[in-house]
């Protein structure tokens, strides 16, 4: 038998060993598409998430001022409001009165 001659049983192995590997690296592709369409899926979900913790700085950005508002409001209301209740005292005695 010659070298360059290849008998039946060896052209048969030769196919099957080059289909296999084509299978493998189709197999291969297919699982890397599914791959980066699960990745593109993760982006996408990510970019979302980054825009509402943008959207949730901003609202707690203009909370802080809002609070302090509120704060001086209540310190305001805090100072008064003995002052209200000595009011309402005084003019539940002098009704009682009359």
């Amino acid at each position: 038998m010659n070298d360059t001659n290849l008998s039946g049983q060896e052209k048969l192995l030769s196919f099957i060993t080059v289909f296999e590997i084509v299978a493998l690296v189709v197999v291969l592709a297919i699982y890397l598409l599914l791959v980066a369409k699960l990745l593109r899926s993760i982006a996408s979900t990510l970019a979302e998430v980054a825009w509402g913790a943008r959207a949730v700085e901003r609202q707690l950005r203009a909370s802080r001022s809002n609070i302090r508002q509120v704060n001086a409001a209540l310190t305001d209301i805090a100072q008064v409001a003995p002052g209200v209740v000595r009011m309402a005292d005084d003019f539940a005695v002098m009704r009682g009165r009359s």
